[in-house]
């Protein structure tokens, strides 16, 4: 039974080191960094969109105006076409036709000047979204670099964890006490057995009772011997 247990003590040591393992790969620096981006790359997404959709806006804006000036100017080239031609001979007429073009003429300026108040209304957004797509454009260049990063430094854990389980026999020990093992590490922490060294569990680092050493003492060899404390596996000296 010592055997088996000095072997399940080995046994633990590569659990140890598997659980030591999984957690850096779990919560490795670099996937911190990534998601401090990441959130970053959000945040600022959103904003983006914002920016975006008001642009939008200004464009549908400066669209609709250009449209309508483009409108007013064809109508007044059809109407002075009209003017020239010789077609419409009445003064009145003619009149009526001029003051119309007149008209659309002023109308067509109004629309220009609006259509440039819309472009310079422009301008800053359109600074603040080029801004917006340079940091993003940075933090996304920083993401890429810290997935390459992750991505290597996972796969070299990975194959620390494949060396240790390669490594983590359990070959000549009892099931039942395998099993009891097992139980223990998902209660305990990780750790189900430990050494008993100077009347000390180096599962708990608690001291057990005179009491308690003296029986473990007295117990024959092949007895499983447990913490008072803890009541985990314990190896003695």
């Amino acid at each position: 039974m010592q055997d088996a247990l000095h072997r399940l003590l080995e046994v633990q040591d590569h659990d140890t080191a598997l659980d030591q393992l999984r957690h850096r790969r779990d919560h490795h620096p670099l996937l911190q960094e990534l998601g401090v981006v990441e959130a970053q790359l959000s945040e600022i997404g959103v904003r983006r969109r914002e920016v975006q959709a008001t642009l939008t806006e200004l464009a549908t804006r400066q669209s609709e105006l250009e449209g309508q000036a483009d409108a007013a100017g064809q109508r007044v080239a059809t109407i002075e076409k009209r003017l020239y031609s010789g077609e419409v001979a009445a003064a009145r007429d003619l009149q009526a036709m001029s003051e119309e073009a007149d008209h659309l003429k002023a109308r067509r300026r109004e629309l220009e000047d609006h259509v440039l108040e819309v472009m310079e209304e422009r301008e800053p957004v359109d600074a603040v979204a080029a801004g917006l797509d340079g940091e993003i454009a940075s933090l996304e260049a920083r993401a890429a670099e810290l997935r390459a990063a992750l991505n290597r430094a996972v796969a070299e854990i990975e194959e620390e964890i494949t060396t240790q389980l390669a490594a983590r026999d359990v070959s000549g020990i009892p099931e039942d006490l395998l099993a009891r093992y097992e139980r223990l590490r998902q209660r305990l922490g990780g750790t189900g057995i430990a050494r008993l060294e100077h009347g000390t569990c180096q599962g708990c680092h608690l001291t057990l009772s005179a009491t308690e050493l003296d029986q473990i003492r007295r117990a024959a060899p092949d007895t499983v011997v447990t913490c008072e404390q803890c009541g985990r596996i314990l190896v003695r000296d």
